[in-house]
């Protein structure tokens, strides 16, 4: 399989997962609704050494009718697909990326005990690079299909 039939499969895919996280978001009457923002989840390393979570609204811009994020500058893409019986101690990020859920489930545990819980539309911004990390494990029945997206420096 050539380089030009995997970018194409790869831009069907994220465009499909795009119109579903936007369906999720839009509701079914658009301009009637109030729309709910769009959210990622930022994992990062605090000035303790150990892995923190917050959420973030990303801001959109109206934009031809729809409405669009700033755009940001990464270095590529890839896929993963792991088992629901997966399990990786402890470790940081390998490197700073978003983490988009296409498929599956998976859990992100912190240092502290929390649980992250990442489920098909989810965005993780792994930005834990550093220190103890976090732990990551597969959940559910079905293999959780990943897409690694990794931000420029």
């Amino acid at each position: 399989m050539g380089w030009t039939h995997i970018r194409t499969i790869a831009g069907v895919l994220v465009c499909g997962m795009l119109v579903a996280w936007n369906g999720r978001t839009d509701g079914d009457v658009a301009g009637a609704q109030a729309r709910t923002a769009i959210t990622l989840t930022h994992v990062f390393t605090g000035a303790d050494g150990i892995s923190h979570v917050e959420l973030k609204d990303i801001p959109l811009t109206p934009s031809d009718g729809a409405e669009l994020s700033e755009m940001a500058r990464v270095t590529g893409l890839q896929f993963r697909r792991q088992a629901p019986t997966f399990f990786q101690d402890f470790h940081p990020a390998s490197r700073k990326q978003y983490v988009v859920t296409l498929r599956g489930e998976g859990e992100i545990e912190l240092a502290n005990g929390h649980k992250i819980v990442a489920r098909a539309g989810d965005v993780l911004l792994m930005e834990d690079v550093t220190g103890t990390g976090h732990i990551s494990r597969g959940r559910g029945t079905e293999d959780r299909v990943t897409l690694f997206i990794p931000v420029a420096d």
